[in-house]
């Protein structure tokens, strides 16, 4: 959090992808904790999503554009700024399914089951 912090107030534009579920630590998500840095404004979840994308555009005035999304929800298209006021759409679902269909049988498990298979067992 604290890079992500140090990167915006640098002017470093920054696209988080955060699909941990909240903690007591930060139970509105990490962009909470993030903006707070920059401006204390309350935010809440909607209701049945708690997780959430965020493009932070950060030349001359800071701006986040937040896309709250539900697990096992597909990802949307986000802007990751290049420049102020210029980005591009990062299209996190179909690189996410390239990237899940590559991935070794026993990764896949690990992730779904959250048991890491035993490399010795047959």
């Amino acid at each position: 959090m604290d890079k992500t912090v140090d990167f915006l107030r640098t002017g470093i534009h920054v696209l988080v992808i955060d699909l941990f579920p909240p903690t007591p630590r930060d139970p509105f998500g990490i962009h909470k904790v993030i903006w707070d840095e920059f401006h204390d404004e309350e935010f809440e979840f909607p209701a049945g999503k708690d997780r959430t994308l965020v493009s932070y555009e950060v030349d001359g005035v800071r701006v986040a554009y937040v896309e709250p999304v539900s697990l096992g929800a597909a990802l949307p298209e986000m802007p990751l700024f290049l420049w102020n006021d210029f980005h591009i759409m990062v299209p996190l679902e179909s690189t996410y399914r390239v990237a899940w269909d590559a991935a070794p049988d026993e990764f896949r498990i690990a992730v779904e089951t959250g048991v890491v298979p035993d490399p010795d067992a047959e």
